[in-house]
């Protein structure tokens, strides 16, 4: 019989703290979706390839599949559920919806924080920089052109406050 190493991880998710054993193995999208039952993080590819993972640790956005959990003990994670605020949706979320950013929804989360990051450091993004910015999400059902345009709506609401 083989005993599984498990570490303690203390990591705040969402602005709610958690502290549990993981095993040593357990990547962090696991850990979100199975140990704390958060399965608005999705997993695609489960190789960083194509963002549907995507979370932001420690306010950067990270590809959950490729960190362990272990490796995020004593962070703060923001989940797809962790982005609206006080039942408001984020305007990336509203532009995505009101200009049809979205279809399936699977690649949603990943494209929205990668979206956020771009526009936290280039608040005012031409349509090349938006697909650039979200060059490392793979969409298979909008064609990107909703989302380069979810992006550039709302950008001047982004610019104004944090998150």
């Amino acid at each position: 019989m083989t005993t599984r190493e498990t570490l303690p991880v203390h990591v705040r998710v969402n602005g709610v703290e958690y502290g549990r054993a993981v095993e040593s193995r357990l990547v962090l999208s696991d850990f979100l979706r199975d140990t704390l039952g958060l399965t608005g993080t999705h997993v695609g590819c489960e190789h960083g390839i194509c963002g549907a993972c995507t979370v932001m640790l420690d306010g950067q956005p990270v590809r959950s599949c490729l960190i362990f959990a272990v490796q995020a003990d004593g962070a703060a994670v923001t989940t797809i559920e962790g982005l609206a605020e006080g039942g408001k949706l984020h305007p990336l979320q509203e532009a995505f919806s009101e200009h049809h950013g979205l279809q399936c929804g699977f690649c949603t989360p990943g494209m929205l924080f990668s979206a956020l990051e771009l526009l936290r450091d280039n608040p005012r993004p031409t349509d090349r920089e938006i697909r650039e910015g979200i060059a490392g999400n793979i969409c298979r059902c909008t064609g990107y052109q909703h989302i380069v345009d979810a992006v550039r709506a709302a950008s001047p609401h982004i610019a104004r406050g944090p998150k």
